[in-house]
């Protein structure tokens, strides 16, 4: 398998992110009301700590978003092309340790009832369920919190959003 880069998102990255978000067919059916009309738009991507996973070409195969205050993954897409081939654990890994470089202890997921296991499989703790949000949102949704391990003494620590690049973290290197 070829090689995938986590790098910051960038304000030209708005527009081919919200193609994967509004084109996911996790979002389709009963979901569909929650992406409808959705934008990342470069504001966001400016407030945000907002990561994007690509391949050597360059194409696009998954983002996701780390709210620092109050400590959330706000979003996080896989490519249905790129599903199932460790993307989704790669971005998760990444997420942990930029979390564990701003300081935080936890990551809270308010999860696609769809994705909880993936986010359980990667070690997420439910801790309750969260009220749909009408009228977008008709449905509870699983609560989950990540765990954050404090970064190790050994690595160079970085305060979040150093750089415009930022490599994969060694222990979640895909090949």
């Amino acid at each position: 398998m070829q090689s995938t880069t986590i790098r910051r998102a960038a304000e030209q990255d708005a527009e081919p992110l919200t193609a994967l978000v509004q084109g996911s067919r996790a979002y389709q059916g009963q979901y569909a009301p929650m992406v409808s009309g959705y934008r990342v738009t470069a504001d966001y991507l400016a407030r945000h700590e907002v990561f994007t996973a690509v391949d050597p070409a360059g194409h696009l195969l998954g983002f996701y978003a780390l709210v620092l205050e109050p400590p959330e993954l706000d979003l996080m897409f896989v490519a249905d092309t790129a599903q199932g081939s460790g993307v989704g654990r790669l971005l998760v890994a990444h997420m942990k340790e930029r979390a564990a470089a701003a300081g935080l202890t936890h990551v809270r997921v308010v999860s696609h009832p769809p994705a909880e296991k993936f986010y359980r499989r990667l070690g997420a703790e439910r801790v309750g369920t969260v009220a749909p949000l009408l009228p977008k949102v008709t449905w509870e949704r699983p609560e989950l919190r990540f765990a954050v391990a404090a970064p190790s003494p050994l690595r160079e620590a970085r305060p979040p959003g150093a750089g415009v690049a930022d490599p994969v973290p060694p222990t979640a290197r895909q090949r």
